[in-house]
């Protein structure tokens, strides 16, 4: 389990580093003060309050409500990796609204009951709120669809990608419009043409004037595999290098770990763990 976590945490960072290459960008795969920050505030919260984030119940009802205790309280996880570093301002998307209402309630709690702590962090909502899965533009697109296709991931190759939009689901009408309440499939190829090139709704709806929806499929996969080619190639760069992941792996993790460490000793101090 541990080599696993490991190649699993280099393959993140191998990621992460493709996005943001500068010496700031902190992983923190070996930090033991987010479990055990996670566990204090897990005793602060209802059982309820979990049961009834949206996430939770979506994802149960897909395993068919045979959800696991790690997913249930992985919002609470998600909370000490925010509280811990007493973060102020973090960016989410839409789907992660409920989740920091949560780490906002907790953050409030802790202080009222143990002095003022933790700084109440604000979202930041990025620029597309919630990108749509290409197979049920009801639903978010997520890593864990059961349906290949229903997911676009910056390692899939341009072939991969081209077949997952040519699949995606559309309607009948083949003009390119953006009207996410009655045109959801074309409305959410339109928002993905829009954040991988950069330009606004308007402006791509007209560009894409004449074009039938057929064809905009094949625009769209191009715009992006044209926005994902510089990061894939930066990713088979950093691979080669095993070596300079595993240093800055562990230049991050001391790092992270000498922010972490002060703050859980306060918390371990006010609730009375000696």
């Amino acid at each position: 389990m541990a080599l696993y976590s490991m190649r699993k945490a280099r393959g993140c960072w191998r990621f992460i580093r493709a996005l943001h290459t500068g010496p700031e960008a902190t992983p923190a795969p070996q930090v033991s003060e987010h479990t055990q920050l996670s566990w204090i505030l897990t005793c602060m919260v209802r059982l309820p309050r979990l049961q009834h984030l949206h996430q939770w119940k979506a994802k149960t009802a897909k395993q068919k409500h045979d959800g696991t205790v790690g997913l249930l309280t992985y919002p609470v996880l998600q909370a000490a990796d925010v509280l811990l570093y007493k973060s102020t301002h973090v960016p989410v998307g839409e789907d992660q609204i409920q989740h920091m209402e949560l780490i906002q309630d907790l953050a409030r709690g802790f202080n009222k009951k143990y002095g003022e702590v933790f700084p109440v962090p604000k979202s930041i909502l990025t620029s597309m709120k919630k990108v749509k899965s290409l197979r049920d533009p009801s639903a978010k697109m997520s890593k864990s669809d059961p349906d290949k296709l229903a997911t676009v991931r910056i390692t899939d190759s341009p072939e991969e990608i081209v077949q997952k939009f040519r699949k995606a689901v559309t309607d009948f009408t083949s003009e390119v419009t953006y009207d996410p309440a009655s045109r959801g499939g074309v409305s959410n190829l339109v928002a993905i043409h829009s954040a991988v090139t950069g330009l606004p709704v308007e402006e791509v709806v007209r560009r894409s004037a004449g074009i039938d929806t057929a064809r905009y499929k094949l625009v769209v996969a191009d715009a992006v595999i044209e926005k994902f080619a510089p990061i894939k190639s930066e990713m088979a760069k950093l691979k080669m290098d095993k070596g300079h992941l595993q240093k800055v792996l562990q230049a991050g993790s001391a790092k992270a770990k000498e922010l972490a460490y002060p703050v859980y000793q306060e918390v371990k101090e006010l609730v009375g763990f000696l």
